[in-house]
């Protein structure tokens, strides 16, 4: 079941992809009902990656889970006021349109404050809905460059040189969309004081920018200033890294306290690099010292040794690795499907009195009148 926090919350989700339909899917591990309304043409997500037999990419059922999908077109008059139903009756509104298109499709803010006073409306876009990018379009990747949160994440590319590095999953997706629900879940509290509704304005990009304050800060002063591989955090240090061992595979140490790096070195038997751990970073000497030793065995056989040792160690495990992993299956947080595709879904992140959650099924077809009927009934 999924939980009771949002129990009785009526959600319309008409985001696509990843950002929106993550933050509605929250809210529905919560106990929120999620009605998700989509175009003729379906949400863009459905044909992303691979497809499973009925045509329909896994990827979009992994973010839909526990939701009602409904199909309406918004330009065509009856299927608009069917929309404004919806919106009538519910409590927060989800949408990831270009600034200006709800106002166009007859939904701005006017609007929807005559149809519901008490709606929650969260609007997400790229850039936010006001200054001279509010247009522009963009992808993840855009949006972490902007945002702050590629200078400083890369490593050495192909060619030798330092170069920001693509990451996955998309972090300004799905950390915008639990931005999203989480201000979502705030404005319903609020909501219950005031009983007046709220307009949201969230951006991805500012999403990443909220997690740059000690990045900018460590900018302003001399001999902190971030860049590629060059800080504790970023790959400048011996003692915070990923190294290749002999099989190929990597491990990580994250031997920052005194005593952990401490650990480590007298495990592995080079005492003498305990007193190295602050030296000038980059530390592309000690670095170059430890990665040869890690080079000399295979992953499974440091993680024999390291593993026990109190020192911040850990593999890189592989994602068809992850479910095998003995803390994974403790915790019960994914749940296989064995219907025509197989499929592992990742469940809401947390236990609540000692019990993992348990998802919703997968997205059910409706439609509206199906939704409003039910929601008249449930009034």
């Amino acid at each position: 079941m999924a939980l009771p926090f949002l129990a009785g919350v009526r959600v319309v989700d008409v985001s696509q992809y990843i950002p929106g339909p993550y933050a509605s899917l929250m809210l529905a591990d919560m106990g929120a009902e999620v009605v998700k309304v989509e175009p003729p043409s379906g949400d863009p997500m459905r044909g992303l990656g691979p497809r499973d037999r009925d045509g329909i990419s896994p990827f979009w059922k992994l973010m839909n889970g526990g939701k009602s999908v409904v199909t309406l077109d918004l330009k065509v008059a009856a299927q608009n006021e069917a929309f404004a139903a919806l919106l009538a009756g519910a409590d927060v509104l989800v949408e990831s349109y270009r600034p200006g298109v709800m106002d166009r499709l007859g939904f701005g803010r006017e609007r929807l404050a005559t149809l519901n006073p008490r709606l929650v409306h969260a609007a997400l876009s790229g850039y936010g809905q006001t200054g001279p990018w509010r247009l522009r379009t963009g992808h993840d990747l855009n949006y972490m460059a902007l945002g702050g949160g590629l200078a400083t994440s890369g490593a050495l590319g192909w060619d030798g040189e330092l170069r920001p590095a693509n990451m996955a999953p998309p972090v300004a997706d799905f950390a915008s969309g639990l931005q999203t629900a989480m201000t979502i879940c705030g404005a319903l509290v609020g909501r219950g004081r005031t009983g007046k509704g709220v307009y949201l304005d969230l951006s991805l990009t500012e999403t990443v920018l909220a997690w740059q304050s000690l990045n900018l800060t460590a900018a302003l002063r001399p001999g902190f200033a971030p860049a590629l591989a060059a800080n504790l955090l970023n790959g400048g240090a011996a003692c915070y890294q990923i190294y290749r061992c002999a099989d190929g595979r990597f491990v990580t140490l994250a031997a920052i306290e005194e005593k952990f790096w401490a650990n480590f070195c007298a495990a592995v038997g080079r005492g003498a690099w305990t007193g190295r751990q602050w030296e000038t970073m980059p530390q592309t000497a000690l670095v170059a010292e430890l990665a040869a030793l890690f080079a000399t065995r295979p992953a499974a056989a440091w993680e024999e040794k390291l593993g026990p040792v109190d020192c911040c160690f850990g593999l890189v495990v592989d994602p068809a690795g992850v479910p095998a992993q003995p803390q994974i299956i403790s915790r019960g947080m994914i749940a296989r499907h064995e219907a025509a595709d197989p499929t592992l879904e990742v469940l809401f992140p947390a236990h609540v009195d000692g019990a993992a959650p348990m998802r919703r099924p997968a997205p059910v077809f409706t439609d509206v009148e199906a939704v409003l009927r039910l929601w008249q009934a449930a009034s």
